[in-house]
């Protein structure tokens, strides 16, 4: 890593520990006549969950737990990450499993309730997101794993007296040095009685059975035979079904309501208003459904109301010209940039994006006057269960959260407004309540990708080469929402994700306006990285057609002092052909860019026919350290370039009079089979610990694409999404 990513780096995570103040420990007991391991984690004050209920497993089980191992020798794994696609259903079972010395065929796996023993430490609190699952878990998982098998060869020897270094492990058996032969399942008991070692020998990288093998999902069979527990599949005994009406208008609300009709018609059981909507409550979700297209609403549709994307756009571009907070700065920009032969300045621009998770948003709550069941789909159990306790009036040890798998996430379900509708509409109705979304009502009430505008500058000498530049990002941030101490300084470390250049230009200036442009905003996959990668790859990318230079050898001279960089992007354009003639009609662009430790190097190849952009190959070199599941990687990544594609090419959120435009995918267009390219991905295993690759490649694809389209037809889109006219 480059002296400029890792001041970056240091930056963020210097913030994220003043922020956070995490800290772990080591803990095992016992559940029942079995053993339990973890590593807990505990926050600053003001977490949300304690610890661990309990009764979070059953009669005797014990907190802090990872790994349980019962005595008919059944091993269970508890994930702490929600599993929306990305594969922490087989990527951290694989971690303890490696450890532990047993057969993934052996291995089930259960989410995690709420607790703090299973915060992110990354991200400080039981947070999905950031491309963190693996990379925070690779080595507590291991640890966990270790300390079990630890325990349980102890117990083995205690029980042969005999010496434990005599003793082995294999697939779930303790072996003695005389053919002893104990079940972890039979040696369980005891060995929940063995303290923990602190530090256990983990296994060197060389002797990996499971680590780092292609190994197929464990949550495959369950899906394929509908087996897999989706929010929206959840049911209760005695369920009811809620249709919610909610303003046009994101963040109005509901005056008076008439449902005279609704209320006579099939299976309605009550119509309710809560604090952001109105809800019909039936028998099934299709009469809900019908019934609330009778209902007439009053709406006070607040000061959103003056929302358009042409005020927006104004007001963002009045924001820009002020100067911002300035978040990295080496040599003198200024200076630079007066004795510079020839200056370039350009912006770029970015929209709002909706997540548009297949699964629409749906929540199954049900609370009685003393405690509350939270069910469904979540990305931020802690914040869903501490807000719904708040909301209610009630305390957060009353409050139980059992996670489903997530049909798609992205980001969208870290925000948990639609978790306490659902218990709103089940306190007032008595009854466990479905709440669940239409494709339009998730479209026009998300938490949107921040729309920005970046102003990039840079001076350069009589080769062309830049001695200066500059980024100066205009943007909303989704943290001061969420958590506004996180700001300092008018800077927060997920807005600047990725804003300064790998390269090794000597005077450079990076600096941010954070500005709240009225409608709200979420995280989106691979945050700020889509914004600043989009500016800078597209950016450097210019410089080298004004140096008259090959892009791919300017970039080389550039990160000549960056290794990693240079690796990946000798892969991708050696294995992309770049140098040779591209397929008649057809030009390459290149991007690439580090992000959640990952070094990545892409080259696509398109053609463009009247004003039409058609992406026909996509090569990725991709350098992530180590892997847990090359497979999983793969899978990543394809699916990283077809979501980030879908943006580049379609995505644009828009508003007239407060009012999102957008419904559905007729008009909020996706990539569809017959548009998706051919996807080369050449997997780089380096030793290192893991870097994330969930979002980051999301990021890359468009500048990449908009490269591309300048190559072949000599124009340049600075404007997302990409068109030609």
């Amino acid at each position: 890593m480059s002296a400029r990513l890792q001041d970056l780096h240091d930056v963020q995570d210097r913030s994220r520990r003043q922020f956070l103040k995490t800290s772990v420990v080591v803990s095992g007991g016992l559940m029942g006549a079995g053993l339990i391991v973890g590593c807990a984690t505990t926050m600053s004050s003001g977490s949300m969950a304690k610890g661990l209920p309990p009764s979070a497993f059953g009669p005797g089980a014990m907190p802090n737990a990872w790994v349980k191992i019962s005595p008919d020798n059944q091993v269970t794994i508890i994930n702490a990450r929600a599993e929306m696609g990305q594969g922490t259903f087989t990527s951290m079972p694989m971690l303890v499993a490696e450890e532990l010395d047993v057969p993934l065929s052996m291995i089930r796996v259960e989410m995690a309730p709420a607790a703090e023993v299973y915060i992110n430490t990354m991200l400080g609190g039981q947070i999905t997101g950031g491309s963190t699952s693996v990379r925070e878990a690779y080595d507590p998982l291991r640890v966990a794993g270790a300390q079990a098998r630890a325990m349980l060869v102890m117990a083995a020897a205690q029980q042969w007296k005999v010496e434990p270094s005599t003793c082995r492990t294999e697939n779930a058996w303790v072996l003695g040095p005389a053919g002893q032969k104990a079940s972890y399942g039979e040696l369980a008991e005891a060995a929940s009685k063995v303290t923990p070692p602190k530090s256990p020998q983990l296994k060197n990288a060389s002797a990996f059975k499971i680590v780092g093998k292609p190994t197929s999902r464990l949550d495959t069979p369950s899906k394929v035979d509908g087996s897999a527990e989706f929010g929206i599949d959840a049911k209760l005994p005695g369920m009811l079904y809620a249709a919610l009406a909610q303003c046009p208008v994101i963040g109005g609300k509901p005056v008076s309501f008439n449902a005279d009709r609704a209320t006579t018609m099939p299976g309605v059981k009550k119509v309710v208003q809560i604090s952001d909507g109105v809800a019909v409550v039936a028998d099934t979700y299709w009469h809900a459904r019908k019934a609330l297209d009778t209902v007439t609403i009053k709406w006070d549709e607040g000061p959103g109301a003056r929302l358009s994307s042409a005020s927006i756009a104004a007001d963002l571009k009045t924001a820009a010209a002020k100067p911002g907070s300035v978040f990295h700065k080496a040599g003198d920009v200024d200076a630079a940039m007066k004795s510079a032969a020839h200056k370039v300045e350009i912006v770029y621009e970015l929209p709002f994006l909706s997540h548009s998770p297949m699964e629409p948003m749906n929540y199954t709550a049900d609370v009685k006057p003393d405690s509350v069941l939270l069910y469904g789909p979540c990305q931020f159990p802690q914040l869903a269960v501490g807000l719904t306790a708040a909301t209610l009036g009630m305390k957060p040890e009353q409050v139980t959260i059992r996670t489903t798998f997530l049909g798609g996430g992205f980001g969208r379900r870290i925000d948990v407004d639609y978790v306490l509708q659902a218990a709103q509409i089940s306190k007032a109705v008595g009854a466990p309540v479905k709440l669940v979304w239409s494709r339009e009502d998730d479209m026009r009430h998300d938490f949107y990708r921040p729309i920005s505008t970046t102003t990039m500058a840079a001076g350069l000498d009589a080769q062309g080469m830049p001695t200066a530049i500059s980024l100066h990002l205009t943007s909303p941030s989704v943290t001061a929402r969420l958590f506004p101490d996180f700001v300092k300084d008018g800077v927060e470390p997920f807005v600047t994700e990725a804003a300064v250049v790998p390269y090794a230009i000597p005077n450079q200036r990076a600096s941010v306006v954070i500005h709240d442009t009225g409608l709200r905003v979420g995280y989106w996959r691979s945050v700020s990285h889509a914004l600043n990668v989009f500016a800078n790859e597209s950016f450097i990318d210019e410089l080298a057609a004004q140096a008259k230079k090959d892009p791919v050898e300017y970039r080389r001279v550039l990160l000549a002092k960056e290794p990693r960089f240079l690796n990946v992007l000798k892969i991708a354009s050696e294995k992309s052909g770049w140098g040779t003639p591209a397929p008649a009609g057809r030009s390459r662009g290149v991007a690439v860019m580090e992000g959640y430790g990952s070094y990545l190097a892409m080259v696509s190849e398109v053609s463009t026919a009247g004003n039409q952009i058609k992406v026909h190959k996509v090569t990725v070199a991709a350098d992530l350290g180590s892997m847990v599941n090359p497979n999983i990687v793969r899978q990543q990544v394809e699916s990283s370039v077809i979501f980030g594609l879908s943006a580049a090419l379609f995505g644009e959120i828009t508003l007239k009079d407060g009012m999102i435009q957008q419904s559905n995918f007729h008009d909020y267009r996706v990539v569809r089979m017959n548009e998706s390219p051919v996807i080369d991905i050449t997997l780089v295993a380096n030793g290192d610990k893991p870097g994330g690759i969930g979002e980051p490649l999301t990021a890359l694809i468009t500048p990449c694409v908009a490269n591309a389209v300048y190559a072949g037809t000599g124009k340049r889109l600075r404007k997302v999404p990409l068109r030609l006219a």
